[in-house]
């Protein structure tokens, strides 16, 4: 679910597009959580007491809405001790809140505006705490500057209707106009810490891809040499070994490569390229791209593609890493039976299905597949190779393609996932 959208009133927009977009960056900080921000807001009044105003990371508006509830105690006491409350594993509300949930009062200057609840699946680091924590008090700013611009604009109204000038209120007006100037700087340094802190990390992530895949790649290309020679004096044993570091080589640098694309998702640093393709030789290419997944499994791959099939135009890279991404998921969850493949192209929207005979997923779980490094167990990363960004990184490369991919499964029955994409009929 996309964060909830607030009640409040047209003139109240940028601040419940600042919570919603604070909601979105605090799951996003805590890799795959929740986040419920309740506040009282300038226009409701001194007395109002603080509401759920945004949410995010939930599959519905009333899974929030249950969330606040069960919360409500904890988001109280924040409240009126203006003080950090942490809890245990809330089991109610899932693998999201595994870690345990966090409530940071959105309070400032001694006044406090509501709380920010954020769940997680692990416990955050001290530094994604941190992020947190100032994430909060910039919020609590941008709230209370909004207060104090109201209670500025009050005063001057007052004024303006008196016969005479009120030498009290024209003191308050300057006192609020230094406090707004204050908060303006404040506001900007937040700004910047925040920004700051968005640089240091794409740094890191530049670094990691030139410090980590140079070396990998010489890794795998040595192997592969090796390994393709005719060399004598290497034993079975030794060729085995091989072959095995290659398999683990290959797997990581598929998802350093998943991680530094979603980066770039997120970064806005992917852009769409059309062109002419053709969607069969695509599928060939992918279905030989997961022969090592499947690794000897009795499992059949079996394409139902009409041809000659219609000809389109999309992005090829961006069709052929989803084609692949949902096609390994499939091969990795598949122990026996088989994995089908149809696609037809109707309206110019290119509709493809992979259906498998795996081990399904069970209904509490499906809200959670497309998030990342999600898994379904805590078992299934000893048991299936992956980080969990697959289905993650699939989803965002269709929503640049303005595509969507659904997903139907029972635990044991198999799974059903369809993509839709757009796409240019030539």
């Amino acid at each position: 679910m996309g964060p909830l959208a607030s009640t409040a009133p047209d003139h109240g927009q940028q601040l419940n597009q600042m919570m919603r977009s604070t909601a979105s960056r605090a799951v996003e900080l805590v890799g795959d959580g929740i986040a419920l921000i309740f506040a009282r807001l300038p226009l409701d009044g001194e007395s109002a007491a603080p509401r759920l105003r945004s949410a995010a990371g939930f599959a519905s508006v009333d899974e929030a809405r249950t969330a606040a509830r069960q919360l409500t105690s904890a988001v109280s006491a924040c409240i009126d001790e203006q003080d950090v409350q942490s809890t245990a594993a809330v089991t109610s509300l899932g693998v999201r809140a595994a870690g345990g949930v966090r409530v940071v009062p959105l309070a400032t200057d001694g006044r406090c505006y509501g709380a920010i609840a954020i769940g997680s699946s692990r416990t955050p680091s001290g530094e994604v705490i941190a992020e947190l924590d100032l994430l909060a008090a910039a919020t609590a700013l941008q709230i209370d500057h909004r207060h104090l611009v109201r209670q500025v604009q009050t005063l001057q109204k007052e004024l303006s209707d008196q016969d005479h000038c009120s030498t009290d209120k024209g003191d308050e007006i300057l006192k609020l106009s230094e406090t707004l100037f204050a908060q303006d700087i404040e506001l900007l340094r937040s700004n910047e810490k925040l920004g700051q802190i968005e640089k240091i990390k794409s740094d890191f992530i530049e670094k990691m891809s030139r410090e980590l895949r140079t070396p990998l790649n010489s890794i795998i290309e040595a192997t592969i040499a090796v390994l393709s020679g005719e060399n004598e004096t290497l034993s079975e044993g030794a060729k085995q070994c091989l072959r095995h570091a290659l398999d683990e080589g290959t797997t990581f640098q598929r998802t350093l490569q998943n991680i530094l694309d979603l980066w770039r998702i997120k970064q806005g640093e992917m852009p769409v390229e059309n062109q002419d393709l053709n969607f069969c030789e695509i599928v060939d290419e992918a279905i030989f791209s997961v022969q090592d997944t499947l690794a000897g499994k009795p499992v059949e791959i079996v394409k139902q593609i009409p041809e000659p099939f219609a000809k389109f135009k999309s992005d090829l890279a961006k069709v052929n890493q989803v084609l692949f991404l949902l096609l390994d998921n499939a091969a990795k969850f598949t122990q026996k039976g088989s994995i089908t493949i149809t696609a037809a192209v109707e309206d110019g929207v290119l509709r493809c299905q992979i259906v498998d005979t795996g081990i399904g997923i069970c209904p509490d779980d499906q809200h959670y597949i497309f998030d990342e490094f999600f898994q379904v167990d805590a078992q299934a990363s000893n048991r299936y190779r992956g980080a969990g960004l697959g289905l993650s990184l699939a989803r965002d490369l269709l929503q640049l393609l303005e595509g969507s991919c659904t997903v139907r499964s029972e635990a044991g029955q198999g799974t059903v996932a369809t993509i839709e994409i757009p796409v240019i009929v030539t």
